[in-house]
């Protein structure tokens, strides 16, 4: 927690004026019972009015004074949690922007969306209230004993009995609810999870008519949710009619026993009203710190959870004398490459990988699904790291170059195809942010996506919903294919990118990719040979081995898994031309 609050140091100076002026509102407030009593003494008890109106004008002053105090801290402190918050969140997702692959499957999507989202805003909220009511109660309770003495000390003897019964009752139920406020945070973890399952599957839910599965699936994660908040509730609720009763019998205490000391003389009427109010504030304040201290608690689960991921260490990241020389061959070098997610050495996604690419070459990596051969290329821009081995470009160990300046060198078309919401021409120059439209077009003619384009009304400028719903897969694939291309980098990297296109418009893609990728190393992951016959070399995976290598001819002549691949897609004797 007190890692999270040095993201409120910037506004220190309204951290800092909103408890002064919060402190000037208490201070009206604790005054006005006294003047109250003052009235009723001094004022009614001798029917003098002119004294009524003078100290009820006291009393008004005191009231506005205390009212642009408790408006300037309102002020003060909802700008500072607001800054807190939006700082925090920002620094929150820069490190999750940092994250490699690893750090991204320890974390869920959905948990990391309600880190940046529900639990900074508990944390903005206690933020909020420390600056605010957390620096009133304590004030208000302080203030009010002090106050209460000064008026009857013998009265304040029933303080001594009613605090303490309810620093119990608010100490049990804290202890209580401190375990609840965890497991809520969970449950909604999960709520988030199947919502963006949904929606992100909602065809495939269609499709298959799965909508009362997922009903109750959603109905199951929801009541969950509900019942252990309604735990929570019900213990704070619980609370309550013990606290107002505690509250209750103090007052009437005060009454009789006050009552007794006006019939003796000893006491007036007002200063009964005094006490009796002073009371009244110092028990609510007490309750008023209680609830504080629930949402504390509450609030201490977000902070653990936002505390996680700032504490994440980056598995991959530029070694402290990296090299910044920019990506310029391409060439790339497999040496006895292992590789096995989470970095243990007993299930091995890849085993002793070793191949050469050569500069402005194209290489397929062709094989069964499972075979390594996303996990293979990912290793080219360091999404993870090898276990054993090394992965060369240009020659250089990719664990020696600057992250950045190794994937600025890298062009990438990922297996599930991803489209920002925007217009289309946003989507290309995402990969190249200074392209020109002229280049733009260009790219998209290369992907075989201009002429689907033009038949939009707005051309370039459709606006994509969110992932590009409003696309086929297909087309999504050849936009995704100008926004990499229009990058030219000295590497590029299809994994299985045409899977949505057909045969005729892959070989027209490859073709132009041919012509204007022409000094850049091109890996083609697939599994139709018909996306591979072309490469200057092909791979054969078969669990996590290379089982072939040459060219599609050679392979045809003396690989048996090659051919039989060959045979069962295409049979003897096919020819594929455009």
């Amino acid at each position: 927690m007190r890692k999270l609050l040095s993201y409120l140091k910037p506004y220190w100076k309204l951290a800092l004026l909103a408890p002064i002026l919060m402190f000037i509102e208490v201070v009206c407030d604790l005054y006005q019972p006294t003047l109250l009593a003052s009235i009723v003494d001094n004022g009614v008890a001798k029917s003098d009015l002119p004294y009524i109106l003078r100290t009820g004008l006291l009393m008004l002053g005191i009231a506005v004074v205390g009212m642009v105090g408790g408006v300037g801290c309102s002020v003060a402190s909802s700008m500072a949690s607001q800054n807190f918050g939006a700082h925090l969140r920002s620094a929150v997702f820069q490190k999750v922007q940092s994250f490699s692959s690893s750090n991204v499957d320890k974390f869920s999507t959905s948990s990391l969306v309600t880190r940046l989202t529900n639990d900074i805003t508990q944390l903005q909220t206690l933020v909020l209230m420390s600056l605010r009511i957390m620096v009133r109660a304590p004030l208000l309770f302080i203030g009010g004993i002090i106050m209460a003495v000064s008026i009857n000390a013998r009265l304040t003897l029933i303080l001594v009995v009613s605090i303490p019964l309810l620093i119990l009752v608010l100490r049990y139920t804290i202890g209580k609810a401190m375990g609840f406020f965890s497991i809520m945070q969970q449950k909604l973890d999960r709520v988030n999870a199947v919502i963006r399952e949904n929606l992100a599957g909602v065809r495939l839910i269609k499709a298959f008519v799965r909508a009362d599965y997922e009903k109750e699936r959603f109905a199951t994660a929801n009541d969950d949710l509900m019942y252990i908040s309604l735990q929570a509730l019900n213990l704070i609720i619980t609370m309550m009619p013990i606290v107002m009763l505690i509250m209750n019998f103090s007052i009437v205490a005060v009454l009789w026993f006050g009552g007794g000391q006006v019939n003796r003389g000893t006491m007036e009427v007002g200063q009964v009203i005094a006490f009796v109010n002073y009371m009244t504030r110092i028990l609510f304040s007490l309750i008023t710190i209680s609830n504080i201290l629930l949402f504390v608690s509450r609030a201490s689960a977000s902070a653990e959870r936002v505390g996680e991921v700032l504490d994440t260490d980056i598995d991959i990241k530029s070694a402290p004398d990296a090299d910044y020389t920019p990506l310029a061959s391409g060439e790339v070098e497999f040496e006895d490459v292992w590789f096995g997610y989470g970095g243990g050495k007993k299930q091995m996604v890849l085993k002793g990988i070793s191949f050469h690419a050569p500069s402005g070459k194209t290489i397929a990596i062709l094989g069964a699904t499972g075979s390594g051969k996303s996990t293979l290329v990912n290793l080219i821009p360091r999404f993870y790291d090898v276990v054993d081995g090394r992965v060369m470009v240009d020659k250089r160990d990719v664990r020696s170059i600057d992250l950045a300046t190794l994937r600025s060198g890298i062009a990438i078309v990922p297996q599930d195809t991803i489209l920002f919401s925007g217009t289309i021409k946003d989507n290309i120059r995402w990969g190249r942010k200074d392209a020109t439209d002229e280049e733009i077009i260009e790219a998209a003619k290369i992907a075989q996506a201009h002429e689907f384009i033009m038949s939009f009304p707005d051309g370039y400028d459709t606006q994509l919903g969110q992932r590009g719903v409003n696309l086929s897969g297909g087309q999504k694939q050849r936009i995704a294919i100008a926004r990499a291309i229009i990058k030219k980098a000295p590497i590029l990297i299809l994994d299985d990118s045409t899977s949505a296109v057909d045969v005729v418009t892959e070989q027209r893609i490859q073709k132009g990719l041919k012509e204007f990728m022409s000094g850049s190393t091109i890996f083609i992951v697939a599994q139709r040979i018909s996306s591979v016959m072309d490469a200057d070399k092909i791979l054969i995976l078969s669990e996590g081995r290379i089982e072939g290598e040459g060219t599609h001819e050679e392979l045809l002549k003396s690989n048996p898994l090659y051919q039989d691949i060959y045979n069962s897609q295409l049979g003897e004797g096919v020819i594929i031309d455009v």
